[in-house]
């Protein structure tokens, strides 16, 4: 016999609650009985039916974002986990989320985790991207074999021819497509010339459409670097890709629309601008014209009469040339007299009247006196037109 305290005993209870995965995603429906709001803020309260109940805690920080309306005798669907509250001895319901009842799973899910992103942050308008206004590169994600893909190319090409479109084909419904889903945004983050996603598939009921109301496609979408649009389903259709979304387009067509520009209406802006620009430049030139002229004008009339002025210049320039002319006379007529004294004194002017100088040879001084020559002695004798040798013979 293996006897075991009851501290053992109630955390192998919890052990075993907890490690059953059948009871850590349950939803439950119930009525609501014994409901206790303590100041706590936590929420605890008794679910039951015509053949059980079970104790439900539902804590403040999961009550905090509910809508729901709760109250004794209210019939309610809750979801959460099921564990062992060892203090008590008490097997408990831990609530995340409740609704009430009349909705199916599916949209229960759906609410739930609409909830919880939400408090997250993750559909907060502050962090939403602008949409780029001439894309370059749009990056799609779909199923290759849809018409979805076909009319997003078709329309992105009339609307505006200059975009590239990179497939990025994924399974949109089954088992699966989450993760393919998750796997194509990430490959067309990283190549880095597309500048904002598609998320698109045709229409379909709910359970067609839950691949884009899972919570890794939401955080997919999330961490996406370029802007994300989501066109998922019709225009009624709304998931959680949606809300998480850049941008969310009632449908692909209207996706491939928003994203774009249309090259006609550009081309009309285009010729619009060119004939503004051309008229206003016209209008540019006209008024300096006019500006030029007035300036013309104010010159003119501001202008002093040099008329007179400009006689008495030639007049001054007129007596200073007649002035010059008779300096230089003055001065030429100075220079003949000075060059006629200096003529005279010349020693070539006496040679000229048969005058001669006679030095020592070779480069003797000027011979001035008998006395300084001697018989054979040779002379240099300079006349008007050149030198000859001598000798002194007596």
């Amino acid at each position: 016999m293996n006897v075991v305290p009851v501290s053992d005993l109630c955390f192998m209870l919890r052990e075993t609650l907890e490690g059953d995965p059948r009871f850590s995603d349950v939803w439950v429906a119930g009525e609501i009985s014994n409901l206790s709001r303590p100041s706590s803020g936590h929420i605890y309260f008794t679910l039951k039916d015509s053949d059980g109940q079970i104790r439900a805690a539902f804590f403040r920080r999961e009550n905090a974002r509910s809508r729901a309306v709760l109250e004794n005798g209210g019939q309610i669907v809750a979801h959460g986990r099921v564990s062992f509250y060892e203090a008590r001895g008490d097997i408990q319901l831990y609530v995340d989320f409740v609704h009430e009842q009349g909705a199916g799973l599916l949209n229960l899910e759906f609410e739930r985790l609409k909830e919880r992103l939400a408090e997250e942050g993750l559909f907060d308008e502050s962090r939403k991207r602008p949409l780029p206004p001439f894309p370059r590169r749009v990056g799609l994600v779909t199923s290759p074999d849809g018409a979805v893909f076909h009319d997003i190319c078709s329309i992105l090409r009339r609307r505006w021819p200059l975009v590239e479109v990179i497939l990025a084909p994924t399974q949109v419904q089954g088992d699966g497509a989450a993760t393919g889903v998750c796997g194509a945004i990430a490959g067309l983050c990283a190549i880095p010339e597309v500048d904002v996603i598609i998320l698109a598939r045709g229409g379909g009921s709910l359970e067609d459409l839950w691949t884009f109301n899972d919570e890794q496609v939401a955080r997919a979408i999330f961490g996406a670097k370029v802007p994300v649009i989501s066109a998922i389903g019709h225009e009624t259709d709304y998931t959680i890709a949606d809300y998480v979304a850049d941008l969310r387009a009632p449908t692909p067509s209207a996706a491939a629309e928003l994203l774009t520009p249309d090259q006609a209406e550009m081309n009309a802006l285009v010729r619009g601008l060119t004939q503004s620009l051309a008229v206003l430049l016209a209008d540019q030139l006209r008024e300096t014209r006019s500006g030029l002229e007035r300036a013309r004008e104010t010159l003119q009339r501001g202008c002093p009469d040099v008329t007179a002025h400009r006689r008495r210049v030639d007049e001054q320039a007129r007596w200073a040339a007649e002035f010059a002319r008779r300096a230089v006379r003055g001065r030429l007529a100075l220079l003949g007299g000075r060059y006629g004294q200096l003529h005279a004194l010349s020693p070539l002017s006496t040679l000229a009247r048969g005058y001669a100088v006679i030095r020592l040879a070779p480069d003797g001084p000027v011979v001035t006196s008998t006395g300084m020559v001697r018989a054979g002695e040779l002379l240099r004798v300079s006349v008007a037109d050149g030198e000859f040798q001598a000798t002194v013979i007596e």
